[in-house]
């Protein structure tokens, strides 16, 4: 499974946490790449130095990841697998960035090129990507970030919200996102201060540095309907509507506040508020937000 990257062998480890002077992105370009998250493509590698990373709904009850990054741009990430529609606006409030993805579904290559994203897949980009022959196609086309397109910088429409934890969270040790086919769990670990991500009941360890670990974990209630795009097999690809408003569960500092988020266009920034209206900000660290189907709230 290994032969290219140095493997952790399951062991937690973790870059050192940001401070509570957690620093502006405001301008860096922002580099996003979508990352197949199917039992076949773990351990993923590079995951670690996201800012955030969302999980998508996907055909057959399975997830895809997209891991935005600014600061820190690993020199490898994957394994990379195609878009979707959802990325579409989804991913518009970080203004132009670099995309990377295996590709999208021919229907969907012109919206991709006409929007603000900046197509830049293993189709248009041949020569940033690879394949690890150790792994099994299609689970293992990975990119090197340097060899892309820089991406526009981030807005600061859309600066994500760190600060102290309002009143109000609940204490818990764990919570989980179901879907179909695919269980994302957090555990709380009182020694590291941070949520330990899981997959299907296992550690969901990157290859290059250990057990992923999340600040904050944003489980968020979206409508999902079918999109136009189906996959080879013809499974309908789900359409998660990241504009509007819903409910949500913000996970920080081992407590959970339930939450009410809010994004009123593409280009915005979502918020998260307590149902009387106060910001819940993020802790410091790598952020995950998880879009769950309102039918499986």
């Amino acid at each position: 499974m290994c032969a290219v990257f140095a493997c952790s062998g399951g062991t937690r480890l973790e870059r050192a946490p940001p401070g509570p002077d957690t620093p502006s992105r405001v301008g860096v370009p922002v580099l996003v790449a979508k990352i197949d998250n199917s039992p076949q493509a773990r351990p993923p590698v590079g995951l670690a130095a996201a800012d955030v990373i969302y999980v998508e709904p996907v055909e057959g009850g399975l997830s895809r990841l997209a891991a935005v990054f600014s600061i820190d741009k690993p020199s490898v990430i994957g394994p990379v697998r195609s878009v979707r529609e959802t990325d579409l606006t989804l991913l518009a409030q970080f203004g132009d960035p670099t995309l990377a993805s295996s590709g999208a579904a021919p229907e969907l290559i012109a919206a991709v090129d006409q929007s603000s994203l900046q197509n830049a897949s293993a189709e248009r980009q041949p020569a940033a990507y690879f394949r690890d022959y150790s792994r099994d196609a299609p689970h293992n086309l990975f990119v090197r970030s340097d060899q892309l397109p820089v991406g526009g910088g981030w807005p600061a429409a859309s600066q994500l919200n760190f600060g102290p934890a309002p009143a109000g969270g609940e204490p818990t040790q764990y919570e989980e996102a179901r879907y179909p086919g695919t269980v994302i769990g957090f555990d709380w670990s009182p020694g590291d201060q941070r949520w330990l991500v899981s997959m299907d009941g296992a550690a969901y360890t990157v290859a290059d540095i250990g057990q992923l670990m999340a600040g904050t974990v944003v489980l968020q209630s979206v409508q999902v309907q079918d999109s136009a795009v189906s996959d080879i097999a013809g499974s309908v690809s789900p359409l998660a509507q990241t504009t509007g408003s819903g409910q949500a569960l913000v996970l920080r500092d081992g407590q959970a506040f339930p939450a009410v988020w809010s994004r009123q266009s593409p280009q915005a920034g979502t918020t998260y508020t307590t149902p009387t209206g106060t910001a819940i900000p993020f802790a410091p660290g790598q952020v995950w937000t998880v879009l769950v189907s309102a039918q499986l709230w």
